[in-house]
């Protein structure tokens, strides 16, 4: 009996033991058949991979124009297959061009067989780091198997093929021959295949004669080829020429002293390159559009695939844009053969952020000031500040001294020197008074400012450093970098869309040649500033076309916007809107020379009215939605509080937001006829020698100073999404909601 009790025991033991064991069994049993399922999977998909990608000598496909469409489906134009490509060999090719291209794209391409691990990681690590990628992931060898063979379809089947394809190469030719093929295949814009056109087209050389400054600038340019293109943007091209040279003295090609030797040689460009083969119409547009697609999916697919890209351009408006911009005066002509000065225009529907006119210069250049040129905006700037003053508490009629003031030894001063007393906000942005605008802004603080013009769109701010836009100087323009006509037009269109952001685009979809959609735009709408502030700010800015600083801006339609103009008039500005259509105009000297007294009231002012009268001439009349929320009052303009009477002169009717409007009784009137009083009594005693009534001594009202800034936006009530208190520290890019 013992016995069989023992046994019972002994086997429930076995049992508890062996359960454990079984099912772990067949969890690694599990386990295997899943990775050979999987394996199955992927081996499958690679052999697919590998079947159906081109062979080195196969056959490709014949070139195919691709063609560039407006909004309503007109064509604007047909980019051209043409290749301009001039072999050579590599002993032809400098060591200094060869190593600048190396040490940029592929520091360990004689080292690795084609594909290289470390490369991908130590582009992926740069990457999680946010340092920046200045080498690639893939290898020279890798590039020249997608440009030569594969389409840019980012893919993980393409990516295979082209790994493969880098490893066959390897294979059949030398490290030497690779690198040959690679610098006579790869594109630098201009329409320039290859080195040895590059050098001709860029510095009208030959590749051979080229200096160090000289390949690190062309070995530079294919990683973007329209932006970094010096004849576009030769401060790009600079700025990517030093990240080469640094590459070059990382990777021990050059030394410290050589490179910075490189860097202060003036490159001479050649003035008659040869321009790309675009449309007459919409040309900065048109290659604004290329620039894009180039970096995504490479020159071969634009240039040889048969694209069909489908813009939000409006060829009507386009045609009025470029008419209006005809109207710029010709003061000189430069070095390089451009007149001077020179103008910029961009249109956008705000609603969805589509370009819908670009003009980015007269049109002998290639430089498209539209997006390229950061300029000073001076005075156009100033909504910034009123918005952050209108977002903490203050109104339209709120009241603040246009009097002598000094920060840290700068006195700010009016454009005309004069000072004006006691002003509304509403006035001081109208006349585009600078004394109030500084005060404004020294009382909520410039952050503030910044803080809304960053969430609005402006992406130039400069934060950090010895030398930032924090400053009070900013309130009036004066920043370091300045701003773009496409952002700052982008940023009012918050304002005409009631306070959401639709951020520029371009692009709206794309097909190949096999009728495959590669991309298609959503329109992404993200609300950043209260709805009842943006149309309180947008009713002062009607005012600056019915009374203020713009009325040569004025369209006999409801409309809103500002002029520019910085103080050593070297830029000229006018931003405007309608509920329906955005546009800012640029004008000045690419040179930052002066404009002989040109005001953006004047020459800016008379293009937009010109542009929008035709852009807009279609749309039906209609004023700014109002929001709920909005209240009217009756206001005295001297001291911005509730008045009563009727008949008072300085009376006033004004909006406010619900809740700031005044709840006091003006007494400025009461104080206006005391001071009448006086006066009459002093030429009475002027006459007589005696005052038959006295002269009252009580001193004019004086106004309370304005509240401080709440430390946090009163919630919208309408539900309209509010912005986060503006944080002590402002950061690099706005908290997203």
């Amino acid at each position: 009996m013992y016995d069989d009790e023992a046994n019972n025991k002994n086997k429930n033991k076995k049992n508890q033991r062996s359960s454990p064991k079984f099912f772990s069994k067949l969890t690694v049993i599990a386990i295997i058949v899943f990775i050979v399922i999987i394996a199955g999977a992927g081996i499958g998909f690679l052999t697919a991979s590998i079947q159906t990608m081109p062979g080195l000598k196969g056959d490709i496909r014949p070139a195919a124009s691709s063609q560039v469409f407006d909004i309503h489906g007109k064509p604007i134009a047909t980019i051209h297959s043409a290749e301009n490509r001039l072999p050579v060999s590599i002993n032809k090719i400098p060591k200094d061009l060869q190593n600048a291209f190396i040490a940029t794209e592929d520091a360990r391409f004689y080292q690795h067989i084609g594909v290289d691990p470390k490369g991908i990681l130590r582009a992926v690590w740069a990457n999680i780091t946010n340092r920046g990628v200045s080498e690639g992931g893939s290898t020279i060898t890798q590039q020249l198997a997608k440009n030569a063979l594969l389409t840019q379809e980012q893919t993980i089947k393409r990516k295979i093929q082209e790994a493969f394809l880098a490893l066959q190469i390897e294979q059949q030719y030398t490290k030497t021959e690779i690198l040959e093929m690679y610098l006579n295949h790869i594109y630098f814009g201009q329409g320039a295949y290859g080195v040895q056109s590059a050098a001709q087209v860029y510095f009208g050389k030959n590749v051979e004669d080229l200096t160090l400054a000289e390949c690190a600038m062309l070995a530079g340019i294919p990683k973007s080829p329209n932006y970094y293109s010096p004849l576009n943007n030769l401060k790009a091209a600079t700025e990517r020429q030093a990240t080469v040279l640094e590459q070059m003295v990382k990777y021990g090609y050059i030394d410290n002293a050589t490179a910075a030797k490189a860097q202060k040689e003036k490159l001479v460009l050649n003035s008659h390159a040869v321009q790309n083969n675009l449309s007459d119409t919409a040309p900065y547009f048109v290659d604004y559009v290329l620039q894009q697609l180039i970096d995504k999916y490479g020159a071969n697919a634009v240039y040889k695939d048969g694209l069909k890209i489908y813009t939000t351009l409006d060829l009507d408006m386009q045609t009025a844009a470029e008419a209006a911009m005809k109207q710029l005066p010709t003061v000189r002509t430069d070095s390089n053969g451009i007149q001077q000065p020179q103008g910029a225009l961009v249109a956008l529907d705000p609603h969805t952020g589509y370009i819908k006119a670009m003009v980015g210069g007269r049109g002998n250049d290639q430089f498209n000031r539209a997006i390229m040129a950061e300029r000073q905006p001076g005075s156009a700037f100033k909504p910034f500040v009123y918005l952050a003053a209108i977002e903490s508490g203050m109104t339209a009629s709120t009241i603040i001294e246009d009097s002598p003031i000094t920060f840290n030894n700068w006195s700010p001063s009016n454009y005309d020197g004069d000072f004006r007393g006691k002003v509304s906000l509403r006035t001081a942005l109208e006349q585009s008074l600078n004394v109030p605008t500084v005060k404004l802004a020294n009382q909520v603080g410039i952050d503030k400012a910044l803080y809304y013009a960053q969430q609005m769109g402006i992406s130039t701010l400069v934060l950090n450093g010895g030398t930032n836009d924090r400053n009070l100087a900013a309130s009036l323009g004066g920043l370091t970098r300045g701003v773009t006509p496409l952002e700052i037009a982008s940023a009012y269109g918050v304002l005409a869309n009631q306070g959401v952001r639709a951020a520029p685009v371009a692009i709206i979809k794309v097909v190949d040649r096999t009728g495959k959609v590669l991309e298609e735009y959503t329109p992404q709408e993200k609300a950043v500033i209260n709805e009842k502030s943006a149309y309180l700010l947008t009713d002062i800015l009607k005012g600056v076309l019915l009374r203020g600083t713009g009325t040569a801006a004025n369209l006999g339609r409801p409309a809103a916007g500002k002029t520019g103009t910085t103080n050593d008039y070297k830029d000229a500005w006018f931003v405007g809107y309608t509920p329906d259509l955005v546009a800012a105009v640029w004008m000045g000297n690419d040179n930052d020379g002066y404009l002989n007294g040109i005001t953006g009231g004047a020459t800016p002012a008379r293009i937009w009215r010109s542009f929008m009268a035709r852009a807009v001439e279609g749309m039906p009349v209609r004023d700014f939605p109002r929001p709920g929320g909005i209240v009217s009052a009756t206001v005295s303009t001297q001291d911005g509080l509730l008045v009563t009477d009727p008949n008072n002169k300085d009376a006033k009717s004004e909006i406010f937001i619900e809740g700031t409007q005044p709840n006091k009784q003006s007494t400025a009137t009461e104080n206006l006829q005391d001071k009448d009083k006086t006066k009459e009594a002093e030429k009475d005693k002027d006459k007589t020698g005696n005052s038959s009534e006295g002269t009252p001594d009580t001193p004019h009202s004086e106004v309370k100073p304005l509240p401080p800034p709440p430390k946090q936006d009163s919630p919208d009530k309408s539900g309209t999404a509010t912005l986060p208190p503006v944080p002590e520290g402002l950061p690099e890019k706005p908290k997203k909601n």
